[in-house]
């Protein structure tokens, strides 16, 4: 079992502890799915306010769904749309404070209100995207944008095939 002390103040020590932790949980580990498996849940337990966290893989020319925490979710999205897929394909961190404004949002639980979608990246391949929902409406800010960003900069090389 696994225990962390993760950080309770600052958005700045929340981060560096869960990237410590992910580090701790995925260093050494060569499968991508037990890696992606143990982020998602990481994430799910101590970012505050999240009602879904996981990944999308990129296979062929879609996003699949990989390991999550929450409810079940859409199964294939295609690259260009909703936000998991504008992301994918603009390989851009996308946050949208109000998922009903996004042209194209793919509805997969009605009671999410924001969104954080990162691409992962390694080698300049795409290799998916890290998703989190909130039923809070504008719940992410740039300090999760930056944070989940570093989290998928050590996390892309240990899930890369």
């Amino acid at each position: 079992m696994y225990a962390f002390d993760i950080a309770t103040g600052s958005k700045a020590e929340l981060y560096r502890d869960l990237h410590a932790a992910l580090d701790a949980l995925t260093a050494g580990e060569p499968d991508p799915v037990a890696n992606m498996a143990n982020a998602a849940a990481v994430i799910a337990q101590y970012l505050p306010d999240l009602n879904w966290s996981g990944f999308y893989r990129l296979i062929g020319d879609e996003l699949v769904l990989g390991p999550f925490q929450g409810k079940a979710a859409c199964i294939r999205i295609a690259l260009g749309k909703g936000v998991c897929g504008t992301a994918a394909m603009a390989r851009t961190t996308q946050m949208v404070d109000d998922v009903h404004a996004f042209p194209g949002h793919i509805a997969c639980d009605a009671a999410s209100r924001s969104e954080l979608v990162v691409p992962i990246v390694h080698d300049d391949r795409l290799l998916g995207v890290l998703d989190l929902d909130s039923p809070l409406p504008a719940r992410f800010d740039e300090d999760d944008a930056r944070g989940c960003e570093a989290l998928m900069s050590l996390l892309a090389p240990r899930i890369a095939p």
